[in-house]
């Protein structure tokens, strides 16, 4: 089904961090893998008290896991200095068999940030500071001799005679949570894929987000088709003899198997997004992400 202009498209189930159901956790990534999804998506909130920290249980399901990708959906970056997490994501590539994408976020919860330590940035000092990080990172990556350092001045961030590696088992991607121009010029013109959500950003502005992403791809000198374009999708799927329900937010999906189908088709041909990662929102996680990976993938992939 995949438009010739388009990446193939991919898709995920989202696991919350929730230090009450890790089992849950583990059986979501068992569905992913065995369903043969593309990726597993964590949220990052340190400073939720009901939530694991998202690099420690992205590790432990990436040891319960054989094909599945991981990525962090997305990374707090002001609490997770650029240099050290470099180093984390290369070693879980590494110890995962090339399983690694790396989604990161500029900084959202202020207030729960600062309380967690992190000094509070403009909206202006935060889109600087994740550029930097990514060119940080990316050096870091970079395979070199072993007697070769890196230096970086910055604004946000410095390193003097850094060494590093190992360098990761690929490449590993960078992907962007953007809202603002700012931040989804920078996706266009550093990032390897943008991830959105639809409770934020409901189908009908989807359109001036790829137009600034594309915009600034070209400008910079890249192919938009470069960039990967991630859409959190909120929901649930409805089944013969469901409770009524209706989605208090815009963007937020309910519907049988036919209708996520079709909706997935129209973001895919028509609002031109090519990553999907389901987040089932009215409980049921397991039976939810068991019918979207086995009923709802398959059927979009076949058309």
């Amino acid at each position: 089904m995949a438009d010739t202009q388009q990446n193939k498209p991919l898709f995920g189930l989202n696991i919350d961090p929730s230090a009450n159901n890790l089992q849950l956790a583990y059986k979501l990534a068992q569905i992913a893998d065995s369903a043969g999804l593309d990726f597993i998506g964590v949220q990052d909130h340190p400073y939720n008290a009901r939530f694991f920290d998202t690099w420690t249980l992205l590790t432990f399901l990436a040891s319960r896991t054989e094909h599945v990708r991981l990525m962090p959906n997305v990374l707090n970056l002001p609490l997770r200095p650029p240099a050290p997490l470099a180093k984390a994501a290369a070693t879980l590539d590494i110890l995962s068999g090339g399983r690694v994408e790396l989604g990161l976020g500029a900084g959202g919860y202020w207030e729960g940030i600062i309380s967690y330590g992190a000094v509070q940035r403009s909206p202006g000092e935060a889109v600087a500071a994740l550029e930097e990080a990514i060119a940080i990172m990316r050096a870091l990556w970079r395979p070199t001799p072993t007697d070769q350092t890196v230096n970086f001045s910055g604004q946000h961030y410095q390193l003097v005679n850094t060494h590093p590696g190992p360098a990761p088992a690929h490449p590993i991607g960078i992907w962007l949570g953007a809202l603002r121009p700012k931040m989804l010029r920078l996706t266009g013109q550093k990032a390897d894929g943008l991830l959105i959500s639809s409770s934020y950003i409901p189908p009908e502005d989807v359109p001036r987000i790829q137009q600034t992403i594309n915009e600034a791809a070209l400008q910079a000198g890249r192919d938009p088709l470069a960039i990967r374009r991630g859409y959190n999708l909120m929901g649930t799927i409805t089944q013969p003899g469901s409770r009524p329900m209706v989605a208090r937010r815009k963007g937020v999906i309910i519907g049988t198997t036919q209708q996520w189908v079709d909706e997935l088709l129209r973001y895919y041909h028509e609002l031109k997004m090519d990553a999907f990662f389901f987040w089932p929102v009215m409980g049921e996680e397991e039976k939810q992400s068991r019918i979207f990976a086995e009923e709802v993938v398959p059927a979009v992939l076949n058309y």
